[in-house]
């Protein structure tokens, strides 16, 4: 038990240091009543120890006791501001001293001073007696020096400013006694000093005085008339002089409190009693009535233990001849638990931060309950399930704190419910809903709806065309939301990103800044990074990959023949060509694709529609019927090419083919033939107008095909023979499929090596067709340059560029093939 006894002090006296740790001592101010707003009652800096700057710093706030704030804390100055009028007696009544109880907290560390501030009185109030005229009725045989107790003087005002000294009017008959009391109280006596004569003075006026000592001196009077009565030799005696008993608060009305009892020996009128209060306060006016017949005490108003905790009261019993008597009645309330506990918010945190530590403070409120003893006996709770939990601190203070980790993205708010219950019987309580905002962090970077865009765009679009847009969410809030978009740096090709793409950064809409061709890029991609406004920003990338969709932008090409010449070249069929013969081929490509690349051949116009036919999916050129001499010796073609786009483009390719006997000597044998001398006359004119023009313009490309040829035989040899080695090979004589479609996609640079299909001794007509490049011409195949004609008399050109061929030969190859032409010129 020692031992338990011991434990049990050095914890008591552990708390006692703990709240002695939080809870300063008191300090203590004075401050006359009535008193106007905003005067200064005192400064709190020096009692606090501490400067302006930490008073504001620790967030010093002022909480009062009372339902009623009175005062005021200046943090800027430390000063204490009174915001209202006092009257110390409407606040404390008699209570004496009058004290308002505040307390100043202070934050980080938290801490709590008491402040006192004493309510001093100021003679405002003059002495007061309950009724203007007091009736005295004594019998004129009244002994000398009896004495007569005259009501108290009220005066609500205290000490020297309180009721001092009575006085009385002067007179022969009655001198006044004044008397102080066990509680300092002055109290008065009319004492008889001369007998009274009812023949000589039936009735006496006097006029009473009541005297403070305030300054100003305040003065109260009342009238006394004594009406001097026949004589009545027997006083009125109670039962018991003392009367003390127990009254809960809150008893109804007209309850019975008690009955007091006074008897008279005396007969008649003399003998009839009479009850009424003497000397009693306001207070217990209004909360009782006698009955002036029978004695009974009974409750007249609302008793409340917090209000008055007892009442004191002289009742008085007179009989009919003006004797009285007198008897004090105390009542004692006994507290009743009617008042539930009050909860007061001092200080809140909200919005709180979504990122707060454990521990984190949210609230500090009080709790208090005006009743006492197990009735004003308080505990907390809250609900559970919640990120929060209470903790008890000094002087009925709490603490609402966090002990889980917040999220404002699942839960934004939180409205914590604090039950406050005392231990009276029957338990009361009262609750408080604290609303807790929680505030966001950046801590929810910004998330794309997709993990890739795909989007498409139409080639030959117009610049500044909006393509589509792309959308990030974030789950968090304000400007931690606000999402900006952004292009990361990337290639497009040889560019920048940047110069095709732009991004707007609020919406997200991709615009296009360049109209694009298909046929250069196909597709392209672009990164996309969304950062939000938080400190610091997050963000996220997506990839938006772009696919071009191809239009029908580009007409067919005719590769060969070539249509760039002064005049189509000739093609030569023998007279002897039977149907079928292939003559020529039509070689078109288009940079489109797809469907928009798909070529179909057809025979336009033709100089005898019935001769020739073209393959509407080869190009190739053939005889339809077996030729004959009927048929005239310049045959012109042509020929139309179209694609498969929507809409569908197209283009034309003019053949020239001759009719000859036989391809040893055909210029001569073309003169041979028989003719008009008017039109062979003009045919020669015409003739060697356009020989001079074709050998001006053949002078003057081989001039310019040599230097060019040169310069990208140097540069380009080696790109010349991939070129060659992955160029396709045209089938070449009667073993060419019919289905074959001669078009493809791709772009216009791809080399091709193409076999020219002739009838033995074609090499002796003027040029086929020119090349890109230099082309080769020659009666006999040279040393490895030209190849020999294949089994189907078809000479196939050596491609231009191979490693076995230098310039030199390549030079001497035109120059034979030029002085071949001269003699035909």
């Amino acid at each position: 038990m020692g031992m338990h006894h011991w434990s049990r002090q050095a914890f008591s006296f552990s708390l006692f240091l703990c709240m002695c740790v939080a809870v300063c001592g008191s300090i203590h101010y004075r401050v006359p009543e009535e008193k106007k707003s905003g005067s200064l009652v005192a400064n709190v800096l020096k009692d606090l120890n501490m400067d302006v700057k930490e008073l504001a710093a620790r967030r010093a706030h002022l909480i009062s006791e009372n339902t009623k704030q009175y005062f005021q804390l200046d943090r800027s100055s430390g000063d204490v501001i009174l915001k209202e009028r006092i009257d110390r007696e409407s606040l404390c009544g008699q209570s004496d001293p009058c004290m308002l109880l505040s307390e100043i907290m202070l934050d980080n560390p938290w801490q709590l001073h008491r402040i006192e501030v004493e309510i001093e009185d100021v003679n405002d109030n003059p002495p007061k007696f309950s009724k203007n005229q007091f009736l005295f009725e004594i019998p004129e045989q009244v002994p000398i020096n009896t004495r007569f107790p005259l009501e108290k003087a009220q005066d609500p005002d205290k000490g020297e400013n309180a009721v001092q000294n009575y006085t009385l009017s002067h007179n022969e008959h009655f001198r006044l006694d004044v008397q102080s009391q066990s509680d300092g109280s002055k109290y008065a006596e009319l004492v008889l000093e001369k007998p009274l004569d009812r023949e000589v003075d039936p009735q006496i006026i006097l006029t009473f005085s009541a005297v403070d000592e305030g300054i100003p001196k305040r003065t109260g009077t009342a009238q006394i008339v004594v009406d001097v009565l026949d004589t009545n030799d027997n006083f009125p005696q109670f039962e018991d002089s003392l009367y003390k008993l127990k009254l809960p608060e809150n008893s109804p009305l007209d309850t019975l409190v008690t009955k007091v009892k006074a008897s008279d020996k005396d007969t008649g009128s003399y003998g009839d009693v009479t009850y009424s209060f003497s000397e009693a306060p306001e207070n217990v006016l209004r909360s009782f009535k006698l009955n002036k017949n029978t004695g009974e005490l009974t409750i007249a108003g609302l008793i409340d233990y917090e209000e008055n905790k007892n009442y004191e009261m002289n009742v008085r019993a007179t009989d009919g001849g003006g004797l009285s008597a007198y008897c004090k009645v105390i009542v004692d309330v006994e507290d009743e638990n009617d008042n539930a506990p009050e909860l007061t918010i001092t200080s809140i945190t909200s919005p709180l931060p979504e990122d707060s530590a454990l521990n984190t403070v949210v609230a500090v409120f009080r709790v208090t309950d005006q009743d006492s003893g197990d009735n004003g006996r308080t505990m907390c709770s809250t609900e559970i399930n919640l990120p929060f939990v209470l903790k008890s601190i000094v002087n009925k203070y709490y603490q609402l704190v966090t002990q889980q980790p917040l999220d404002r993205e699942l839960v934004s708010g939180y409205n914590v419910t604090i039950l406050a219950t005392d231990r009276g019987s029957p338990r009361l309580t009262s609750t408080r809903i604290i609303h807790v905002q929680i505030s966001d962090v950046n801590d929810n970077p910004p998330v794309f709806q997709v993990s890739l865009y795909e989007m498409y765009l139409q080639e030959n679009n117009i610049p500044g065309l909006l393509m589509g847009s792309v959308h990030a969410v974030d789950l968090d809030m304000e400007k931690n939301a606000k999402v900006t978009y952004s292009l990361l740096p990337g290639k497009v090709g040889d560019g920048s990103v940047t110069a095709y793409l732009s991004i707007n950064s609020e919406t997200g809409n991709l615009y296009i800044l360049q109209a694009l061709d298909y046929e250069e890029i196909k597709e392209f991609q672009a990164t996309v990074k969304a950062s939000d406004g938080g400190s610091p920003p997050l963000s996220s990338e997506v990839i938006v990959r772009v696919q071009i969709v191809d239009e029908n932008d580009n007409a067919p090409f005719i590769l060969y023949p070539l249509q760039n010449g002064t005049s189509p070249s000739n093609d030569l069929v023998p007279r002897e060509a039977e149907t079928g013969y292939l003559v020529t081929k039509v070689v078109a490509v288009d940079r489109d694709s797809g469907q928009n690349s798909w070529l179909s051949y057809e025979l336009l116009k033709a100089t005898e529609p019935g001769l020739f036919t073209v393959g509407a999916q080869n190009g190739e050129v053939k005889t339809m019927r077996p030729v004959n001499k009927r048929d005239a010796f310049k045959q012109k073609l042509i020929v139309g090419v179209r694609d498969n786009g929507h809409p569908p483009q197209s283009t034309s390719a003019t053949l020239s083919i001759l009719l000859v006997d036989g391809f040893s000597d055909p210029y001569m044998k073309m003169l041979d033939m028989p003719k008009s001398e008017a039109v062979e006359e003009e045919e020669d004119r015409n003739l060697t107008v356009y020989l001079i023009i074709c050998l001006a313009a053949i002078s003057f490309i081989f001039l310019v095909s040599v230097v060019v040829f040169i310069a990208m035989k140097i540069q380009k040899q080696r790109q010349f023979i991939g070129n060659y080695n992955s160029a396709p090979i045209f089938p070449c004589g009667p073993n060419i499929p019919e289905n074959h479609v001669d078009s493809g996609s791709g772009p216009s640079s791809q080399a091709y090596n193409y076999e020219v299909c002739l009838a033995g001794g074609s090499l002796n007509s003027e040029f086929r067709f020119l090349r890109p490049l230099i082309p080769v011409f020659s009666m006999e195949p040279p040393n490895s340059q030209v190849n020999p004609r294949n089994s189907d008399g078809c000479s196939q050109e050596a491609p231009s560029g191979a490693e076995e061929n230098d310039v030199a030969n390549q030079v001497r190859v035109f120059v034979q093939s030029f002085l071949f032409m001269l003699p035909n010129i």
